[in-house]
């Protein structure tokens, strides 16, 4: 199994946590991983995006060309990564952030308003553990046991509300799969 995600949004939308929570969560489940952050000029606002390789053996590199799985989180990214997902690929895309249409190869597209969740949730900056929900239930890749273990150790110190609010948008996330 060899699966390459991008991640991509802007900054302050929580993608590099997203792909480490991706990655911590694969980790506990067994698999090899790598996580490679890229960051724009700017921070607030500016270009963001990851990569995430799982893999159950040992990855020759981190760096992914074509993506298995394609995250995006607003308009700017969608147009600068469409391309890069893999025929057969699934491409989740933050439906609250992006208008366009998607342009890219045969591909599953997934359009969810992860943000308006996020809202809805009271919280914003969730809008991304919600996307990791939808990427858990529609690859199966990752369990929920390790999702929540993974946001579980990376909390600050006494920040349990954080938690359960992440929890719940988690579980929000897996639920718009089920419902598609």
């Amino acid at each position: 199994m060899l699966e390459n995600v991008i991640i991509a949004g802007a900054g302050g939308q929580g993608i590099m946590l997203l792909g480490k929570i991706l990655a911590e969560a694969a980790m506990y489940g067994g698999r090899e991983i790598t996580w490679l952050p890229s960051y724009g000029p700017e921070v607030r606002g500016g270009a963001a995006s990851c990569t995430v390789v799982i893999a159950d053996k040992k990855i020759g590199s981190p760096f992914v060309d074509q993506a298995d799985t394609l995250i995006i989180m607003n308009e700017p990214s969608l147009l600068k990564f469409q391309n890069r997902i893999k025929k057969g690929g699934v491409l989740f895309v933050n439906s609250s952030l992006v208008e366009s249409e998607v342009q890219s190869k045969e591909c599953r597209v997934l359009k969810f308003p992860f943000s308006q969740i996020a809202q809805k949730l009271g919280n914003i900056k969730v809008a991304n553990v919600v996307a990791l929900g939808s990427y858990a239930a529609e690859t199966k890749i990752i369990t929920p046991l390790h999702v929540v273990a993974a946001m579980e150790r990376m909390a600050p110190q006494g920040q349990k509300d954080l938690v359960e609010i992440n929890k719940a948008a988690f579980y929000q996330g897996m639920e718009l799969v089920g419902n598609a």
